[in-house]
């Protein structure tokens, strides 16, 4: 019989396994390479790690919830502490952090930082957008809120009206994917030589957030499996996206507001610059 801790780390690993080869190695093509494609070969090879993840998770939704919530687990304060940090980490904390990254990089001059924050900022918004949208057309019942055995209680549209069944997928495993993939593709083109220090600490942390979703009942594996795959996916397209499109409106504003003193000298005041 596995320890709860335990538990904990092999669920995080099995949640991490379709982005192992964001860890291995540098992809061939980086994602802030210009003139990269939006789409490439990789992304198809982890499309399909992450649909078959989900997908094998849907028969095993009941017994790893059953293990990761039974009261001797829940007995554990240290873990179930550690659990509710992680969670406060990933949402709000990614945006909180990232909107700080932003700001210091704005208000200091490190257009990378500044650059880390929004795009990492901007991934998270945008995979949140797309979860929420599925959370409310799949209408599924949250494991804390399912009374008979079934993990496969679905409504159509029921995620709209009724919290109870916005489990499918999870929002605080997508925030924290989405954030892990930005800051990570971000890295290797910033810190090429530390690559390989920030995506297993990003990712290892980003699936242990989802590991705490299940364990404090509010979400199925098979949720915490999409959230991770959208997640991933925002945050790598946006990245790649910004680079190959430098100019885009939307990094032209945000990116290009900068601070300056205010005629009477007193005040500063907020400009933009739409040069190079």
């Amino acid at each position: 019989m596995f320890r709860p801790a335990s538990r904990l780390l092999i669920a995080a690993l099995l949640i991490a396994a379709p982005v192992q080869d964001l860890v291995a190695q540098a992809p061939a093509v980086p994602d802030t390479t210009p003139g990269a494609p939006l789409f490439t070969s990789r992304d198809a090879i982890r499309a399909v790690g992450f649909t078959g993840l989900t997908i094998a998770m849907f028969p095993l939704d009941r017994s790893i919830a059953r293990r990761l919530t039974n009261e001797r687990s829940k007995a554990n304060r240290f873990l179930n502490g550690a659990s509710n940090g992680v969670e406060y980490i990933a949402d709000p904390g990614s945006i909180v952090i990232g909107t700080s990254l932003y700001l210091i990089g704005r208000f200091t001059n490190h257009p990378n930082i500044e650059d880390l924050g929004w795009h990492g900022t901007e991934a998270v918004l945008l995979g949140s957008g797309i979860t929420w949208m599925l959370k409310g057309l799949a209408g599924r019942a949250r494991p804390f809120a399912t009374a008979d055995t079934t993990a496969h209680d679905f409504k159509f549209a029921g995620g709209f009206t009724n919290t109870a069944r916005q489990s499918f997928p999870s929002g605080h495993t997508t925030a924290a994917f989405a954030a892990a993939a930005a800051v990570t593709s971000e890295a290797e083109r910033m810190w090429p030589h530390h690559f390989w220090l920030v995506a297993p600490v990003m990712f290892g942390g980003a699936s242990l957030v989802g590991v705490s979703r299940m364990y404090h009942d509010k979400h199925w594996a098979s949720d915490v499996a999409l959230g991770a795959a959208i997640g991933t996916f925002s945050g790598l397209k946006v990245v790649r996206y910004a680079h190959e499109h430098p100019h885009n409106r939307l990094d032209r504003i945000i990116l290009r507001v900068h601070p300056a003193p205010a005629p009477d000298g007193n005040r500063i005041q907020l400009g933009l610059s739409f040069g190079n």
